[in-house]
């Protein structure tokens, strides 16, 4: 991205205020809308993938992969909840939201707070520790020895980033307290974990002791595995989309980082419905007030919104899977190939 580039988004969108501000006004009858179209057929599913076991457990785990849609459903009205932009109501949100952890195994205010600090800071390479996925510079990995490389090579290969990363998210990273200097003031949301996580064991015993664990585990655990999977690949093409924008804090500006650091996936209409329109995720980062079901007409009703944006299909974001380090240079994303190439030119 040129500075001309810079200079005419910052003039052409410098009223960017007033063009969201219509959107953020919650609707009450679309959020109680998308609370019955979202859990009402999570609940209808997971019966069905219970009796399915009868049948066969291949139908078991299609019908877990459909669920997991409709569980990311539920997470987007917790996430909602955690920016208070659902409904009016910050009790209301917080009630709703809580209640939606307790699918999501995504704890709420810990996970909220971390998230609200992503929106403040993304693409600050300061804070790549907080809210987002680890991502080196050209310069710090050419700085690693060879046995750091591996490690980062590890970490961004596609089997840890979208299979083992996932679960590992929700299974340890989500369940207990970060040790990051920045996080560790969060009193109140230490607190909010660890009782997240004894309602979240109360309710898992239970379900164990009333149905069955070897039944209640075959029916649970494709659809938080497939849930984690759906996600993180949806935040993972979000914000490592090739054109990207990260900068230090002292030339980083929160414009550029939601317009540029932000993609838009344009999915299927469908596909944006079953993932709750966090395909508009430049208009999101824009302001993180306007509900979910208010996204696509905000996007629709201003095409200026998507003049510098990075609009990626489903086909153009399996790219994104191979870009593992940020060129300062060059202002974008680049693959473990090209820093080699780039390294033998060097030589």
């Amino acid at each position: 991205m040129t500075k001309n580039n810079t200079q005419e988004i910052k003039e052409v969108l410098q009223n960017w205020p007033q063009i969201v501000k219509k959107y953020q006004a919650p609707n009450v009858k679309k959020a109680v809308i998308q609370i019955l179209n979202s859990f009402l057929p999570f609940l209808a599913l997971w019966v069905a993938m219970y009796f399915s076991l009868e049948v066969s457990y291949w139908l078991t785990l299609a019908l877990g992969v459909l669920n997991a849609f409709f569980l990311v459903r539920i997470f987007i009205i917790q996430h909602d909840c955690g920016h208070q932009s659902f409904l009016k109501s910050r009790k209301v949100n917080n009630v709703i939201g809580q209640i939606c952890s307790y699918f999501s195994m995504i704890p709420y205010k810990y996970w909220a707070r971390s998230h609200n600090f992503h929106h403040a800071h993304n693409g600050q390479l300061e804070t790549r520790d907080i809210g987002d996925l680890t991502t080196l510079t050209v310069e710090e990995y050419r700085e690693l020895d060879k046995w750091g490389r591996l490690k980062y090579r590890i970490y961004r290969s596609p089997l840890i980033m979208f299979f083992i990363g996932p679960v590992y998210y929700l299974t340890i990273h989500n369940r207990i307290p970060s040790k990051s200097e920045i996080m560790k003031g969060w009193t109140k949301e230490r607190k909010a974990l660890w009782l997240n996580n004894l309602g979240l064991i109360t309710i898992y015993i239970s379900m164990g002791f009333l149905i069955g664990w070897k039944k209640f585990l075959l029916v649970q655990a494709p659809i938080i595995v497939f849930f984690g999977i759906i996600a993180i690949w949806f935040f993972y093409v979000q914000h490592q989309h090739e054109e990207n924008y990260k900068q230090w804090k002292e030339n980083w500006e929160y414009l550029l980082s939601a317009i540029r650091g932000s993609s838009y996936y344009k999915l299927p209409k469908v596909m944006m419905w079953l993932t709750g329109n966090i395909g508009f995720h430049h208009i999101h980062h824009l302001s993180s007030l306007i509900p979910n079901y208010n996204l696509e007409k905000c996007n629709k009703e201003n095409p200026i919104l998507e003049k510098y944006v990075n609009i990626l299909t489903f086909r153009e974001s399996i790219k994104c899977a191979f870009y593992k380090l940020w060129d300062e240079q060059s202002q974008r994303m680049i693959t473990f190939r090209e820093f080699y190439r780039m390294e033998q030119k060097l030589a």
